[in-house]
């Protein structure tokens, strides 16, 4: 018995879309969800402590008797009041901040960081930002571990909200 193509098309059709209905009841099943945090990040910071590092950057970050200050500080705690969580602040150079971000002792790196930043490799980066105060027309990230895309989709979904692109 031969099948002409004209009559194979449906059952091969059929058979993807079984497939396909099949896939989504699997995934659906696993508990997954998109985005998520390898490392839990955005469940441990919420209701918690929020660890920042951050570097001076004049307009950005202001660091008076070892405290940062500025328009970059207030945008993060206003962030923390949005999950609940405590900031504690780390101020020191770029390169450190990035080694401690790798290493889990920070959750979140905040301040003159722009665009082009050259810790693509290391870091999670943010959407960038031109509308926050201070940045004089430099499009400003922020970074976060490596695949915690569940923090990153939060801390991107309340910028989005109070700084204009």
């Amino acid at each position: 018995m031969h099948l002409s193509a004209r009559r194979f098309r449906p059952l091969v059709r059929q058979a993807g879309l079984a497939v396909g209905v099949v896939a989504v009841i699997a995934l659906t099943g696993c508990g997954v969800t998109v985005p998520a945090d390898p490392d839990g990040t955005l469940q441990s910071v919420t209701g918690g402590e929020l660890r920042v590092g951050t570097s001076a950057d004049a307009g950005l970050v202001e660091v008076v008797d070892g405290e940062p200050r500025g328009s970059i500080v207030d945008l993060v705690d206003d962030f923390a009041d949005s999950i609940d969580a405590q900031p504690t602040w780390t101020v020191a150079s770029e390169e450190t901040l990035v080694t401690r971000l790798e290493a889990g002792d920070l959750d979140l790196i905040a301040g003159g960081i722009t665009a082009d930043t050259p810790w693509l490799d290391r870091a999670g980066v943010s959407r960038g930002y031109t509308g926050i105060d201070g940045a004089d027309g430099r499009e400003i990230v922020m970074l976060v571990p490596l695949g915690e895309n569940a923090f990153l989709s939060a801390l991107e979904s309340f910028l989005d909200r109070e700084v204009a692109r």
